[in-house]
């Protein structure tokens, strides 16, 4: 693959863009600075770097961010500062593969919530961890306004109705963690769902974190606002295989 077409896959440019950058002096590939942008390269776990910037080869790309607090998951925030602006800017440049550039993330999280939020410009993947017949279990800690109680976790267990669905909804395990707390796993992703679920046993959701999506939680290393590549591991413990 030739290196101009390596950089422009990466998001760090047009390909013109990117030819310019080489032409420069630039980019260096495993220590050695390039001056040929037609220069072929086998791109597999390919590493280099653009002005100093190191990279590493990614196609498709999965990542995972620690959202924190005040940020919105959206391209266009109305409030709050957008998600996107924590990653660095080729994983936002991206060339586009549908109706958006860049990676997107799967599902979204309210401004308030924290936690475990993974991103993607492969539309299969968000598409098998989105689509509620997959039920990808994901996993919410929550805080709370007033006490939890027994009756409480077994409506939950049970299922509660809300004001869009006649049917109930269900979480797949829910128990408490302490008196103001509960740990709830849930397997759709209906808007809001989880307050609403608190709400509808007369509770109110005061904090919400969370901490795992399949098999695959934050790494404790991890702070709000970092992020990191997924690795093949990471993709089986959400039940997703892909060639890398």
């Amino acid at each position: 693959m030739q290196l101009q077409d390596i950089l422009y896959s990466q998001g760090f440019g047009t390909r013109r863009v990117c030819a310019g950058l080489i032409q420069q002096g630039l980019v260096t590939v495993s220590g050695e600075v390039v001056s040929e942008a037609d220069r072929s390269f086998d791109p597999s776990g390919l590493n280099f770097t653009v002005q100093g910037v190191a990279w590493t080869y990614h196609q498709p790309a999965y990542l995972m961010l620690y959202k924190p607090a005040g940020t919105e998951c959206s391209q266009k925030p109305s409030t709050y500062p957008s998600i996107y602006t924590l990653l660095p800017s080729p994983l936002r440049l991206r060339p586009q593969k549908g109706p958006v550039q860049g990676v997107q993330a799967v599902g979204r999280l309210d401004q308030d919530t924290t936690g475990l939020l993974l991103l993607t410009d492969d539309g299969k993947f968000i598409h098998r961890l989105s689509s509620p017949k997959h039920h990808v279990p994901k996993v919410y800690d929550v805080t709370t306004k007033h006490p939890v109680n027994v009756g409480q976790i077994e409506r939950l267990l049970s299922g509660v109705v809300l004001d869009d669905d006649p049917h109930p909804v269900r979480a797949a395990a829910c128990e408490a963690t302490g008196t103001h707390q509960l740990r709830l796993t849930l397997t759709e992703g209906k808007y809001h769902q989880v307050k609403r679920m608190v709400a509808a046993v007369s509770n109110r959701v005061d904090g919400l974190h969370r901490s795992r999506i399949g098999e695959l939680s934050l790494p404790p290393d991890m702070s709000p606002g970092q992020w990191r590549w997924l690795r093949p591991e990471d993709l089986r413990a959400v039940g997703y295989a892909a060639a890398r």
